[in-house]
């Protein structure tokens, strides 16, 4: 296999760290922390030590700036125990943490990420709420300010992490309707008037999921990021890294179903012979390594784009799309070579395959993707 040269020796040593730590701390024990709809706290420490809940922020707070690429690799190795939804989890601070490094106060930012990114506190994003997912400019979640108090009631679900989560980065409207109303407001997990209702999900079992009510919440005005009606631009900041780490995740666990489609048919046998020596069953594994080659491809080009400065909104969409359509179709594949072992709970394949649809519809469903990237290209 030829080396890639988008990664260099910091990458490598990182990919090492991260694979011994899948290797001893995760996938032991993913088919019973997904059984069992959780994972033990004590994780988030565990992977703060080795340097992953760090990723990205700023040294001061206990973080380490770095690449699209590390952050490639970092996702990619999570995706080896096909359990998306403990990497879901575990990860929820990578988009509920940056707005906090962006947009809080100098005196928020060193209260708060310290215990974010140590992996004593767990962090979460708010902003899809019952009435709509996508939609962002619609959320009715409302923030008033009451003296040095902002006084929240609404509702959101969905929300990872969300039974859990200590510092939970919510999308509240302080102002008119539309974007311009739109605020971030951190609240913090034992704020009277908040309840949580876990949910139970097709896939991702492992990850804590809920719906949070706000009741008259009682939230401290320096819990504001940025400005009043600067939430929006601070959300959609987001969306670039979010969207491509899910596209690095799906291209990982595409090919964790390959990898394990080819050991299967190896050893699998059926009248007289190994299904590899069937040509129905090699074009299938022909197949799945095209579309997982071409997507780690554009998933690299893209990450390159975006660590020279490049803003390639269209092509982040449209790299999202071929992802998730990747797994779909591995995941697929595999579960069909492994036949009725493939049904069976306990199995990479099985698991990969309820996780699908999660993928297609999260951080931006496929249609929104679609007429977004049409949009960017100006039709």
């Amino acid at each position: 296999m030829v080396k890639s040269p988008f990664y260099n020796a910091d990458h490598e040593a990182f990919r090492d760290v991260m694979r011994r730590f899948v290797d001893n701390e995760i996938e032991p024990h993913a088919t019973a922390w997904d059984e069992a709809g959780t994972f033990p706290r004590d994780l988030y420490r565990k992977a703060a030590a080795i340097g992953l809940i760090g990723l990205g922020f700023p040294e001061e707070y206990g973080g380490t700036p770095c690449d699209n690429f590390m952050w490639i690799v970092a996702v990619q190795e999570l995706a080896r125990a096909g359990a998306g939804g403990i990497g879901a989890s575990l990860n929820s601070h990578s988009i509920g943490a940056p707005p906090i490094a962006r947009a809080g106060t100098p005196a928020f930012r060193a209260r708060v990420l310290p215990q974010i990114l140590s992996g004593e506190k767990i962090s979460a994003l708010a902003i899809t709420e019952p009435g709509g997912g996508s939609d962002v400019a619609g959320l009715r979640t409302t923030a008033r300010r009451e003296g040095d108090v902002y006084v929240v009631n609404g509702e959101k679900t969905f929300i990872t992490s969300g039974m859990r989560a200590d510092y939970i980065t919510t999308a509240v409207r302080t102002g008119g309707e539309g974007p311009g109303g739109v605020s971030l407001l951190v609240i913090e997990g034992d704020t009277p008037g908040l309840s949580r209702t876990p949910l139970k999900k097709m896939g991702w079992w492992a990850s804590d999921t809920a719906t949070l009510h706000f009741d008259d919440c009682r939230v401290p005005a320096g819990n504001l990021l940025g400005e009043e009606g600067a939430g929006f631009k601070i959300i959609m900041h987001n969306f670039n890294s979010e969207r491509l780490t899910m596209a690095a995740g799906c291209t990982a666990a595409a090919r964790v179903c390959l990898d394990e489609a080819i050991g299967y048919a190896r050893q699998r046998h059926t009248f007289g012979k190994p299904l590899t020596q069937h040509q129905v069953i090699r074009h299938k594994l022909v197949d799945m390594a095209q579309r997982v080659s071409a997507s780690q491809a554009m998933l690299e080009m893209l990450a390159w784009r975006l660590d020279q400065g490049e803003n390639p909104v269209a092509e982040i969409c449209m790299l999202k799309n071929q992802a998730t359509q990747t797994m779909a179709f591995c995941a697929s594949e595999a579960v069909q070579i492994f036949g009725g072992a493939g049904f069976m709970r306990g199995v990479k394949v099985e698991r990969i395959y309820r996780e699908v649809k999660v993928n297609a519809i999260g951080g931006g469903t496929e249609e929104i993707m679609k007429d977004l990237a049409s949009r960017q290209m100006g039709l």
